[in-house]
């Protein structure tokens, strides 16, 4: 009886292991690649999933996107100026069976390849379009990388520039290359209003010079302006017209 018992014990036990071995579970974002005596069989997935033991092994694959920081990297733009720049990789796999059989490691792979490609592609820039154009350089990384990894059944979906760190030296000269484009700035500005302000000036000069009237009037405004001043001795020229019309008179009754 007790060898009964034991031979029970062991068939269960036997039973259990292969089981174990042999039973799969795939959840819905996950698939199975399958191997027979070590040769593709098929991608199995998700749900449950029968192995033959010791005949059959399976790689299990996540297809659910994955985020994936690229490390700094030293990049020479094209007007020779270093920066270290670090970015983000979004990338998912969509053929199980390539990711698994025609790369060794892909999330290895997938970044090594961000990191030369990130550093080729910003190489080809200048440091403005590095800091002012990162939406289109987002966009010719990740379309280079998509095609490289198409061969590994892997889709680049997004890459995102994080960081372009510059050293102190170049912090500086950009400063003062912002300060000057300000004061070059003000200075145009400064010109356009004294030559909007001269062509006013001349417009008011040819009108009053058409009408004298207007520019007796004009100077008694300016008079009346100086007078309201607390100053305690004003000195103005007298135009010679305004004295002719006083002198008029006077040699008309001289000569009578």
């Amino acid at each position: 009886m007790m060898v009964g018992y034991v031979a029970y014990l062991i068939l269960a036990l036997l039973v259990i292991i292969f089981l174990s071995a042999a039973i799969r579970i795939l959840r819905e974002y996950e698939r199975g690649v399958v191997f027979t005596l070590g040769r593709f069989t098929g991608v199995k997935g998700p749900g449950l999933i029968l192995l033959v033991p010791f005949i059959q092994q399976m790689v299990r694959v996540d297809l659910r996107v994955v985020v994936q920081d690229v490390p700094p990297q030293d990049v020479i733009s094209r007007d020779n100026v270093s920066v270290k720049v670090n970015a983000v990789l979004y990338f998912r796999i969509v053929d199980a069976e390539r990711a698994i059989i025609q790369v060794e490691d892909f999330m290895t792979a997938t970044n090594q390849l961000a990191q030369t490609t990130l550093r080729s592609v910003l190489g080809k820039h200048e440091l403005d379009e590095m800091l002012a154009e990162r939406d289109r350089l987002n966009s010719d990384i990740q379309e280079i990388l998509d095609q490289r990894t198409d061969a590994w059944g892997i889709k680049v979906s997004n890459v995102e520039i994080k960081h372009v760190d510059l050293n102190e030296s170049m912090v500086r000269a950009i400063a003062k290359q912002a300060e000057a484009e300000r004061l070059r700035r003000a200075k145009v500005i400064n010109a356009d209003g004294e030559q909007q302000a001269a062509a006013k000036l001349v417009e008011a000069g040819r009108m009053l010079a058409a009408e004298p009237q207007a520019m007796q009037l004009r100077y008694f405004e300016a008079l009346h302006d100086i007078a309201g001043e607390r100053s305690s001795t004003v000195v103005f020229p007298l135009p010679v017209d305004l004295l002719r019309q006083f002198l008029r008179p006077e040699a008309g009754g001289g000569e009578g």
